[in-house]
């Protein structure tokens, strides 16, 4: 059984190190050229393989549970950037609920055994990894609420994708960095974060002021 332990942490640091390699070419490339778009999908295929190895570490070999939330808030900011950019739309679809209302459930989970958890890592990584995962599940139920047709024509869908895997890729980044420099901790953990946001609001305000020259293909 330790073979197969150590065979999930290695196959989870090749592929969390690729992932991070593609990230980092789709955040270079322009935005929707073949580049960006072929990355970002071989990004998106290497993060569900990190994601399920991370969930076969705490539940069948019992690691620290509080990596149950970090790899389900990449998972889901993963699928639901991947399903803003597909759809287009903010119209409700059953998929995309079930994914969100599945994501919570765990992350209650988390929250109900969190004292016999203990606070393993510093508490201000754990509430605000908890915290932007509510941030970006309760705005997803939200936005159902907003016009469809403001939706699209501001292009609300961009903005989302662009916050959402470009988050994907910082929580990757600082659970990565988190790890291999423990003993920086906080500081390890919550600077990658702090430079997601950074460049979500470059991207955004570049985004709003000039536009892309080339969009995604619908």
């Amino acid at each position: 059984m330790e073979i197969v332990h150590q065979s999930n942490i290695i196959l989870h640091v090749v592929t969390g190190s690729i992932a991070l390699l593609l990230g980092l070419i789709a955040l270079l490339s322009t935005k929707g050229d073949t580049l960006h778009t072929r990355s970002g999908k071989y990004f998106l295929r290497f993060i569900s393989v990190v994601i399920l190895t991370g969930l076969i570490g705490v539940f069948i070999f019992g690691r620290n549970t509080f990596l149950l939330v970090i790899t389900v808030l990449s998972g889901y900011v993963s699928f639901s950037g991947y399903r803003t950019l597909v759809l287009k739309t903010n119209e409700p679809k059953i998929t995309d609920i079930l994914v969100a209302v599945g994501s919570l459930l765990v992350l209650a989970y988390f929250l109900y055994y969190f004292k016999s958890i203990g606070m393993i890592w510093s508490p201000i990584i754990i509430y605000s990894t908890v915290g932007a995962f509510l941030f970006i599940v309760i705005y997803d139920f939200l936005r159902y609420f907003i016009s469809t047709e403001k939706y699209k024509m501001h292009k609300i869908w961009l903005y989302e994708h662009i916050y959402k895997m470009t988050s994907a890729f910082a929580a990757l980044l600082s659970a990565f960095i988190g790890t291999v420099f423990e003993k920086y901790q906080p500081h390890s953990q919550y600077i990658p974060s702090v430079m997601g946001i950074l460049i979500i609001i470059g991207f955004m305000v570049y985004f709003k002021k000039f536009g892309l020259k080339k969009l995604p293909k619908s």
